[in-house]
């Protein structure tokens, strides 16, 4: 029986051959286990709109579905709030954890074919870190994705981004996606 032979993602070869070593010379670590790495990618979608019209809740599911290649997985209000007229347990969103390949490859078409269409785009806010060394990127619209054909979206809905490192400081997590290619605003 013959083995089928998968290919590296580009941006996960990167990481092997010239951003892990560098970091390692870069930040002085001991050991090779220290080197920052990705853990995984958490794309969401929260859909307000959802209590009245289920079908968009569907649409975000679908959309992220062809965004992520990976099935997402709807998502429901932690408890009531009155103001906005959410119900516990009412479904208001969607979400897609990635990770291996499928992590590598979604972030390569978002660093490389998605970032670059977004209109008067300037670099991603080098700011955005949570002090533990992940990041978190919000996108107004899904369309900048070129797998979405704009014809067929119910709605134009925006998306929430959440990359998790192992990097102690945000120092070490900026440097990582700095040198994986992640176009942070000068």
């Amino acid at each position: 029986m013959a083995e089928a032979k998968t290919s590296l993602p580009r941006l996960k070869k990167l990481y092997r051959e010239k951003v892990a070593p560098e970091l390692f010379k870069e930040m002085g670590y001991e050991s090779f286990m220290q080197v920052p790495r990705l853990v995984k990618v958490v794309v969401s979608m929260g859909v307000g709109e959802a209590k009245e019209n289920k079908k968009l809740l569907d649409a975000a599911v679908t959309d992220l579905g062809i965004i992520t290649g990976q099935h997402a997985v709807k998502t429901k209000a932690r408890k009531s709030i009155a103001t906005f007229k959410i119900r516990q347990g009412q479904e208001i969103g969607a979400r897609v954890t990635l990770r291996g390949d499928y992590m590598w490859e979604f972030l390569d078409r978002l660093m490389n074919v998605a970032l670059p269409r977004v209109k008067d785009f300037r670099g991603v806010n080098p700011n955005a870190f949570d002090g533990h060394g992940n990041y978190s990127l919000g996108l107004n619209e899904q369309i900048i994705f070129p797998e979405i054909d704009f014809d067929k979206i119910e709605k134009v809905m925006g998306l929430n981004i959440a990359i998790v490192t192992t990097a102690k400081t945000d120092k070490e997590a900026k440097s990582l996606l700095g040198m994986l290619g992640m176009p942070f605003r000068k």
